[in-house]
């Protein structure tokens, strides 16, 4: 294949003609950090960076800022960018000398590099800085890792805010919930319509545990019933589609929930997920689903299920396997409005806030996805930022 004009062929691929090949070791190699046991440590201003970033403070530091520091043992491939004066523990490898290139340039190397791939050890995963530093990379000049590491922090930092964001409106929603799921605030136009009840699940709509199919008999998936599983819940309020259909033939279909059902997971480390059910479909014995009587929005009710998960999870109690039975989920206590019309004014208000926090998600997602396609253009030369002709 023809090179493209100012490229070169090197062993770590094309790369442009003003690039260099080093060692990691000759561009930014690590060291060990700093033993600092918990008895030692006195709350302060400087960041202690741990191998999975920092996770405190102490009254002291050990490096001057700017750092890069990376796991040693434990989480390996976890790269810290530190702006401020730190201290590297004893369990991170910090970058000692920057050999005259750009910090965040190098930051961003590191993490392109995938240090996982050099973790060593069964037990706790361990990082040997001498297989990093001979690891060959390609380097840019000076000016352009300016460049590139000013491209891509521009790109961190409006994913920082949508986080930040995010954070924001989720709290907004949780209070929210707090005060719309319990009476504590009435909608405007609905302070006279009388007061909240409080009543059993069991006495709001029926209760249905699902039916685990055989898993030796492949005959049981064909295209007769939706089958949804704990996997399947938690990602999305409503459940439009899964990927597995169970056929008549081998399973008892008569425990099939009908749309608009609950779906909430009560056996094992998934107890709390749950969804909303848009089509007839069945599930496994690890979720029960509530079938709402029509004078009860199934909207609402998976708010207050929601709001009320960590208080069912703990009627689970201390077995191996965590367990809510039938009987205790249908005693679950609903506070409730007088009126479909205000459950569904209340669930419209949570909806729309889920709907603004998923658009958000998802334009922070868009740009996580734009970074790393950057990184993989712009830390490989493919594209370039300054023309050094």
């Amino acid at each position: 294949m023809e090179l493209r004009e100012g490229y070169k062929k090197t062993e770590v691929g094309v790369i442009p003609d003003d690039w260099e090949i080093k060692k990691m070791g000759n561009v930014a190699p690590l060291q060990r950090g700093f033993d600092l046991p918990n008895s030692n440590l006195k709350k302060g201003l400087y960041p202690v960076v741990y191998s999975n970033g920092i996770q405190n403070h102490h009254h002291e530091f050990q490096v001057k800022a700017p750092g890069v520091v990376t796991g040693r043992s434990g989480t390996i491939g976890k790269v810290t960018y530190v702006k401020f004066d730190f201290w590297p523990h004893n369990t991170s490898l910090w970058v000692t000398d920057f050999k005259g290139n750009y910090p965040l340039y190098i930051y961003y190397l590191y993490i392109t590099v995938n240090l996982e791939r050099f973790a060593t050890g069964s037990g706790v995963p361990t990082l040997n800085r001498n297989d990093v530093h001979s690891l060959r990379v390609p380097l840019p000049p000076l000016k352009e890792q300016q460049a590139i590491a000013t491209a891509l922090s521009d790109v961190d930092a409006l994913i920082t805010s949508l986080d930040k964001l995010i954070a924001k409106k989720r709290n907004i929603k949780q209070g929210a919930m707090q005060q719309l799921l319990t009476g504590k605030k009435r909608l405007a136009g609905f302070e006279g319509e009388g007061e909240w009840e409080v009543k059993r699940l069991g006495e709001i709509g029926n209760v249905a545990t699902g039916n685990t199919p055989p898993t030796n008999d492949s005959k049981n998936y064909g295209d007769e019933y939706f089958f949804v599983s704990p996997v399947d819940l938690g990602f999305t309020k409503y459940i439009l589609n899964t990927e597995k259909k169970l056929s008549k033939k081998g399973f008892d279909i008569s425990r099939k929930f009908p749309k608009n059902s609950i779906l909430f997971t009560c056996i094992g480390s998934t107890i709390g997920k749950s969804g909303i059910s848009t089509i007839e479909l069945t599930s496994n014995q690890q979720i029960n689903a509530i079938f709402p009587n029509d004078n009860f929005s199934s909207d609402f009710l998976f708010y207050c299920l929601k709001q009320l998960t960590p208080k069912i999870k703990s009627l689970a109690g201390e077995q191996a396997v965590p367990l809510i039975n039938k009987t205790q989920f249908e005693e679950t206590l609903i506070p409730l409005p007088p009126t479909l019309k205000e459950q569904k004014a209340i669930a419209k208000i949570l909806s729309d806030m889920d709907a603004e926090i998923e658009t958000l998600e998802k334009k922070r997602d868009k740009y996580k996805a734009i970074k790393q396609g950057m990184m993989q253009e712009l830390l490989t030369g493919k594209t370039r930022l300054i023309n050094e002709n």
